[in-house]
C-alpha cells in the first residue's frame, strides 16, 4: 500500500474521478491518505484579468475548496484518510508541485482515450505529468 496517494480531479467532469477514485482508495489501503487536488487554472493574461470581477481568483479558490470538502465528505466514509488541496496555476506543473509537497508515493489520474492528431499537436496534462513526475503515475481509463 502507499502512504500518500495524490488524486487530481475536476469536479465538473465526473470522468476525471469516477474510475480513478476507487483505484486511489485501493492503493492507499487502510493506512494511507488520499490527497484530493482541485486546480484553479491561472488566467494567464493580465488583459483578460481586467475583464473579470475584482477578487475573481480568490473567490474561485474558496469555492473550489468548499466543493472539494463536500466531495470528500460524500465519497470517504468516516475514518477514511483524505486530505483536500487546492492549487492555482498551470495544471500539470501544479500537480507535480503538490505531489512533492505532500510527499506523494504515487499519482493517480484519469485520462481520456488518446486522439493521435491531438496528442501530436497538444500535450495532455496526463502526458506532461507522466513525463516529468519523479514518482509512479497511474493513468486510469
Amino acid at each position: 500500500m502507499h502512504e500518500n496517494v495524490l488524486l487530481p480531479i475536476d469536479l465538473q467532469h465526473e470522468a476525471s474521478w469516477s474510475k480513478a477514485l476507487p483505484q486511489a482508495r485501493r492503493l492507499a489501503g487502510d493506512s494511507g491518505t488520499v490527497h484530493l487536488l482541485g486546480i484553479v487554472p491561472d488566467i494567464g493574461s493580465s488583459m483578460v484579468a481586467t475583464f473579470l470581477p475584482k477578487g475573481f481568483e480568490v473567490k474561485a479558490l474558496e469555492e473550489m475548496k468548499a466543493a472539494l470538502d463536500n466531495f470528500a465528505d460524500a465519497e470517504f466514509p468516516a475514518g477514511g484518510k483524505v486530505a483536500v488541496h487546492v492549487g492555482h496555476g498551470h495544471v500539470s506543473e501544479t500537480i507535480l508541485k503538490v505531489a512533492a509537497d505532500v510527499n506523494a508515493d504515487i499519482i493517480v489520474m484519469a485520462s481520456h482515450r488518446p486522439d493521435e492528431l491531438r496528442s501530436i499537436l497538444i500535450s495532455s496534462h496526463a502526458n506532461s505529468v507522466v513525463r516529468h513526475s519523479p514518482v509512479t503515475v497511474m493513468i486510469v481509463r
